[in-house]
């Protein structure tokens, strides 16, 4: 059965059926989902989508390794772009996430194995009879927040992560 959001809007549908819950182990797009996922907090997701193609522009087309040696002038680049969500703070936590996102993959080889470490390589699917019992978070993304936070990665709270689990198939919610 499909989530009702998937419908809202074709942006919404062409992700609901290309992207979300399906595994991802790339690098590169997980560090981009990682990014979309940070600067939704308090937006819609069809804000965030309707920006994704001009914040992959701004943003070196996720490139976590550019990124991550992002100066004062791009971060005024970034501020003065008025493509970006222009919000100090998740600007701020794009740059230094990129720099937590290199740490973890010089410790673990990717940052697939670490994020995929939490469950064993495995994806977690629950069944749902009823849309609104989806929770926003759980025990999971407690922890991983937890341990994001702990390396150092801004906007990554037990919510946020939730949805960036579900985005990268980590966790897969659905419904019969």
């Amino acid at each position: 059965m499909r989530h009702t959001w998937a419908d809202a809007h074709p942006l919404l549908t062409t992700y609901y059926e290309n992207e979300w819950q399906i595994e991802s182990h790339d690098d590169r797009y997980l560090f981009e989902m990682l990014v979309l996922e940070g600067m939704q907090a308090g937006l819609s997701w069809l804000t965030i989508l309707k920006r994704r193609e001009a914040m992959r522009r701004a943003l070196d087309n996720f490139d976590y390794e550019t990124i991550a040696v992002y100066n004062e002038s791009d971060f005024d680049r970034l501020m003065n772009d008025e493509r970006m969500i222009r919000n100090r703070l998740k600007v701020r936590s794009i740059m230094s996430n990129a720099q937590a996102f290199v740490k973890v993959r010089e410790q673990y080889g990717t940052f697939d194995h670490y994020i995929w470490h939490f469950t064993e390589g495995k994806s977690v699917v629950t069944y749902y009879e009823d849309e609104s019992k989806i929770p926003t978070d759980n025990a999971l993304s407690q922890q991983i927040s937890k341990d994001l936070k702990k390396r150092g990665f801004k906007f990554v709270g037990p919510v946020i992560i939730y949805g960036y689990l579900g985005a990268i198939g980590i966790i897969q919610d659905k419904l019969t």
